[in-house]
C-alpha cells in the first residue's frame, strides 16, 4: 500500500517541484499558460473522454450528483463555522466549495488508479467548474451574467462531447488519438503550473490558511460518505469520490477574488497553505481508499 501511495503521489510533487524550481530561477507567465491550458488544452481532454465510446457516461449521472452535493454541501455545512468566527462569508466559503479538482485532481486520480479513472476524474471536474463559474460567481456577484460567465470553451466541449457519446456518433480513432495527445498536455502542465504558484504563499493570515487546510477537506468527506452510502457508486467512483472531497482549495478561488477585488491575500493564504497541507491529507486519504479495496 506505501508502493501504490509513493507511486502516485511522487510523480504530483516532483512535477510540481519543477515548477517551483523553475519558477524560483525564473519569470514563467504562468498567466498564460492557465489561459492556453483552460482554452485548449483542458476542452480537447474533456470533449476527447466524454467523446469516447468506450465511457458509458450514463453510469456517471450519480457520481456527479454526488459531487454536487459535495461542493454545495460544504459551503451550507462550514456556514455556520464562519459566522461564529465572523469570517467574510465571500472570502472563506467560496474556495472551500470550490477544490483543485483541475491541477490536482484530474493528475492524482488516474496517477492513483489508472486511465480507467480519466472519465470519473473529468466528471467531477467539470461538475466543479460548472458550479465555480455559475454558484461561486453569484455568490461573489449577485449581478454577474451567469450567461456570459458559462461561455467557455470546456463548457462547449463539454456539450459537444456528451452530444456525441449519448448520440451514439462514431468518431475516427485518427481524431480521437489527435484529441488524447493534445489534451494529455494540460495534466502535467496543470501541476507545473501549481508549483510555481506555491512560490507565492503568504504567511500572514496563515491562521486563516491553517483553519481551511482542515476544514476544506473535512467538510468535503463529511459529505461524501452519506453519498456513498446512498448512491450505491462503483468501486472506481468510489474511489474517485473520496480523493475529490479530499481536494484542497481551487487556484482559480484566488483569481477570482483578485478579479473581484474580494481580499485576495486571504484567499490566497486560504488557497495556498490548504493546498500545502494537501501533502498530508491526500496521501492518507489515498492510503485509506487502497486499505479499503475500492479498485
Amino acid at each position: 500500500m506505501i508502493g501504490q501511495i509513493l507511486s502516485t503521489m511522487l510523480p504530483v510533487f516532483l512535477i510540481a517541484g519543477c515548477g517551483a524550481l523553475y519558477g524560483r530561477y525564473r519569470t514563467p507567465d504562468i498567466q498564460g499558460l492557465n489561459v492556453l491550458n483552460m482554452e485548449l488544452f483542458v476542452p480537447m481532454l474533456v470533449f476527447a473522454v466524454l467523446a469516447d465510446q468506450q465511457a458509458p457516461l450514463q453510469e456517471y449521472a450519480r457520481l456527479a450528483l454526488a459531487a454536487t452535493v459535495v461542493v454545495l454541501g460544504s459551503g451550507i455545512v462550514l456556514y455556520p463555522l464562519a459566522r461564529v468566527l465572523k469570517l467574510n462569508l465571500k472570502t472563506f466559503l467560496p474556495p472551500m466549495m470550490f477544490n483543485n479538482s483541475g491541477n490536482m485532481g484530474i493528475p492524482l486520480l488516474v496517477l492513483a488508479f489508472g486511465d480507467e479513472a480519466l472519465p470519473a476524474a473529468i466528471v467531477l471536474f467539470i461538475v466543479e467548474m460548472l458550479l465555480h463559474f455559475s454558484v461561486g460567481l453569484y455568490m461573489l456577484d449577485p449581478h454577474t451574467s451567469i450567461i456570459k460567465r458559462l461561455k467557455l470553451p470546456i463548457v462547449f466541449a463539454s456539450i459537444a462531447g456528451l452530444s456525441v457519446n449519448l448520440g451514439g456518433v462514431p468518431l475516427p480513432e485518427w481524431l480521437l488519438e489527435t484529441l488524447n495527445m493534445l489534451g494529455g498536455v494540460c495534466i502535467p502542465l496543470m501541476l507545473f503550473a501549481l508549483g510555481v504558484r506555491m512560490l507565492d504563499i503568504d504567511f500572514s493570515d496563515w491562521k486563516l490558511g491553517m483553519l481551511g487546510a482542515v476544514a476544506c477537506p473535512a467538510s468535503g468527506l463529511i459529505l461524501a460518505w452519506p453519498m456513498i452510502a446512498v448512491l450505491d457508486l462503483p468501486g472506481m467512483q468510489i474511489a474517485a469520490l473520496w480523493v475529490f472531497a479530499a481536494l484542497p482549495p481551487a487556484v482559480l478561488n484566488y483569481m477570482v477574488a483578485e478579479q473581484y477585488r474580494q481580499e485576495p491575500h486571504k484567499v490566497a493564504s486560504l488557497v495556498l497553505l490548504s493546498n500545502l497541507g494537501s501533502l498530508i491529507v491526500m496521501p492518507v486519504v489515498l492510503g485509506l481508499v487502497f486499505a479499503a479495496g475500492y479498485v
